[in-house]
């Protein structure tokens, strides 16, 4: 069964003094503010980015597979943390996506659940549809 998301964004004025709004549309949970400040600056000020919305779309994504991968070899995870850093470099894009996971699962030993980490890493969704960009992985079993 195939599912379909939408969102959608507004923007207003130019690159670098302009402004924008994206909207959840399909699960209505609301509307952000994006800007390029937000993109280029250490501090967010209030605003997102187009990096922190793939973020959060590959540490989530990332964390059901990987949850998916350690229950059809029999160690379902207790709980997973997954965090994602986006880099971007104006002029030239997003460069590289780093994954930190951490989990908690029953029986297994850390080099399984490092080799579990990299085959959710490689079959995501999220990651799939990113292959052109480099995505790295630290795993650690807690």
């Amino acid at each position: 069964m195939a599912a379909t998301r939408t969102a959608h964004a507004v923007w207003e004025g130019d690159l670098l003094k302009g402004k924008g709004v994206v909207t959840l549309d399909s699960s209505g949970l609301g509307s952000y503010p994006v800007s390029w400040p937000a993109r280029t600056d250490e501090a967010a000020n209030g605003r997102t980015s187009p990096e922190e919305l793939i973020a959060a779309a590959h540490s989530s994504c990332f964390n059901m597979a990987f949850s998916n991968v350690l229950a059809k070899a029999g160690n379902p995870p207790a709980k997973l943390t997954t965090s994602a850093a986006v880099t971007f470099v104006p002029g030239q894009g997003i460069t590289g996506i780093h994954l930190t996971t951490e989990g908690e699962v029953p029986g297994l030993d850390s080099d399984a659940f490092t080799a579990a980490a990299e085959d959710a890493k490689k079959n995501c969704p999220v990651s799939q549809a990113l292959t052109g960009t480099t995505i790295t992985l630290s795993a650690k079993l807690v």
